[in-house]
């Protein structure tokens, strides 16, 4: 079932809208992409949450969302909401508008904003799409961002959407797509670490996400 719980905030057109694109979405997704997932533990149902997850394709925040049972956010750039039948697609998304010429400090504010608001926010750490399907290097802003906002963090793998998207691809082809998600690292976690710490633990558990996700897809293809 599409996720429920909408915050107060959200138009009946939106909710409506959403739950239309993620039915149609994990359809396509399943059928077309053979889009998988796995949870180590339930995720919480509400309040703010850290979604730290690898990147491989265009797909990522769509099949994140279609894995949740709670609505998630990710950044847009602001520009894409000038268009505004576009803008109220990604609105409905829950995109959280981010300046392109804005300062770092800006979009980690309109983040931590966000997730003490009570939101699931989405973060790739690699900060842009892999090159070769392969996990890239991954930059340390997220755990101040969950420090300051005081959050537990989801790490989560996704593995086969570069294969479905790469990056020479004008647009998707059939495949197979694992997502795996590792246990929570708790709010209490999170305050107790050093932000290197934190970043390291983060890097960890995401490679060992990785890994399984691969392992799971491999299983079912050979």
């Amino acid at each position: 079932m599409p996720p429920d719980g909408a915050p107060s905030g959200h138009s009946l057109f939106g909710r409506i809208l959403y739950a239309i694109l993620w039915v149609l979405c994990r359809t396509l997704g399943v059928s077309v992409l053979g889009f998988r997932h796995r949870f180590a533990e339930p995720l919480p149902s509400k309040g703010g949450l850290l979604i730290l997850s690898s990147h491989q394709s265009h797909l990522d925040p769509l099949l994140l969302g279609l894995a949740c049972d709670r609505r998630l956010s990710s950044l847009a750039r602001s520009s894409l909401f000038h268009f505004k039948p576009f803008a109220a697609v990604i609105t409905a998304l829950d995109a959280v508008p981010i300046d392109r010429n804005a300062s770092m400090v800006t979009a980690m504010k309109a983040i931590i904003a966000r997730l003490k608001a009570g939101g699931a926010v989405t973060i790739f750490p690699e900060g842009s799409r892999t090159a070769d399907g392969r996990l890239g290097e991954f930059k340390p802003g997220f755990s101040v961002i969950a420090k300051r906002a005081g959050v537990p963090i989801a790490p989560v793998a996704i593995v086969g959407a570069y294969e479905c998207w790469p990056r020479t691809r004008m647009l998707p082809r059939p495949g197979r797509i694992r997502l795996e998600f590792g246990p929570l690292i708790t709010a209490e976690e999170v305050a107790k670490l050093s932000d290197r710490e934190l970043f390291d633990e983060c890097v960890r558990r995401i490679r060992e996400c990785d890994e399984r996700a691969r392992a799971a897809r491999d299983a079912v293809t050979a």
